[in-house]
């Protein structure tokens, strides 16, 4: 593969270094740099088993990332690998009619993206970016902030709408936790001034279009900083013909957070530490799946985030037990799944959790030929990319 057409590092330190507090192009540069860092990188002379990094890494061409969504969501490709005959076909999405059946239970995340970046003055003028991370009481957030060496704790921020933000406690890697004053309408005034948090390797603006396609059609509840993107494909109607055919649409949340894009920064795997993400799980969402299981149906997960909340609540015996709290699994080989049979997603990052997560349940070594051919076939990987479909 032409070396001239792969992201390199140095590219990517150029890019990072030369960003201004104003750039509108991504996230805050410490993360740009540990997640796109790891795009292009080669295994030699490494001693690999399924503990390393370097054994979840391939090579990308950048004009295969996705910039833009399709302009209808079921029309994306969708490559089907089948477990058990290790075969795999190529498909539209809309074709994933074909692999459900009567009984199966499809499980989405109803978690909703919120307006989570937003660019905030300083007293003394300067303009400072910040990403919303996580509540941790009301108007108070976890949050990242950019240029972060010198915002300090006591500093008063100020944003539109005469809105101020006190810095309440400095944290690593750019972490702050802020309080927002006044609290009333904090939720309308977020809507009214946020962007769409697009991810770092969306190298544009946002747009008015990606307030709707950045989202699934089912999202409902306020807390994501990140979409559950194996969901965008879906659509009212395709949703509408999986139920008509007795399949049972579901629906848990878990709020995306910095612990679904946080980059695995060590070469042992074993040393990476998720951060935690609230979930929550109804009584009903958890019966449905276990008469499922009890009668012979299969589970399928949309997206790994599904799939991490699930597993995170099933026994042993492949049971789910309802329930709200926080998450920080990590799903990697030679993790054995519990609760999932099926999975749809999209193609994640080279070295990512999510890669490791995927190969946990299809094999690693099954997952990196399935990404060579998928780059090979010019699927378009990313957020706003192609999917997959592992039975």
């Amino acid at each position: 593969m032409n070396r001239s057409t792969m992201i390199t590092l140095r590219q990517l330190k150029d890019q990072v270094k030369g960003a201004s507090p104003g750039d509108k192009t991504g996230f805050p540069a410490i993360l740009f740099f540990h997640i796109l860092g790891s795009l292009k990188f080669s295994i030699h002379g490494w001693k690999t088993n399924m503990y390393q990094r370097s054994d979840y890494l391939y090579d990308l061409p950048e004009e295969l990332i996705a910039q833009t969504p399709v302009d209808n969501r079921e029309t994306s490709r969708l490559l089907v690998y089948d477990r058990k005959s290790a075969t795999e076909h190529h498909k539209s999405f809309k074709d994933i009619l074909e692999f459900l059946r009567r009984g199966d239970v499809l499980v989405v995340n109803d978690t909703r993206v919120i307006p989570a970046r937003m660019y905030v003055k300083r007293q003394t003028g300067g303009q400072t970016e910040v990403l919303l991370l996580r509540e941790v009481e009301p108007a108070t957030w976890e949050c990242l902030v950019r240029p972060a060496k010198r915002i300090r704790t006591g500093e008063i921020l100020e944003a539109e709408g005469d809105r101020t933000l006190e810095v309440l406690e400095e944290g690593d890697e750019g972490k702050r936790i802020i309080r927002f004053a006044p609290a009333d309408g904090f939720q309308e005034w977020l809507e009214r001034i946020g962007e769409p948090p697009l991810p770092p390797y969306i190298r544009r603006a946002p747009e008015r279009e990606d307030w709707d396609r950045y989202q699934t059609v089912y999202a409902k509840n306020n807390g994501a900083v990140a979409a559950p993107t194996a969901g965008l494909h879906f659509t009212e109607e395709l949703l509408d013909k999986l139920r008509n055919m007795g399949v049972n649409v579901v629906s848990l949340t878990l709020h995306v957070g910095i612990g679904t894009f946080r980059p695995v920064s060590v070469e042992n795997i074993l040393e990476h530490k998720m951060d935690a993400e609230v979930y929550e799980v109804s009584s009903e969402t958890a019966a449905a799946i276990n008469d499922a299981r009890k009668n012979g149906g299969r589970i399928f997960a949309v997206g790994t985030t599904v799939v991490r909340t699930l597993e995170t609540l099933g026994d042993d015996n492949g049971m789910l037990r309802p329930g709200t709290g926080e998450t920080s699994i990590f799903i990697h080989p030679p993790y054995e799944y519990k609760m999932v049979d099926a999975l749809i997603t999209n193609f994640h990052l080279p070295g990512s959790t999510l890669i490791m997560l995927v190969s946990a349940l299809a094999g690693r070594e099954n997952v990196l030929k399935l990404y060579r051919e998928a780059v090979e076939r010019k699927y378009r990987f990313f957020s706003y990319g192609d999917a997959m479909l592992i039975l």
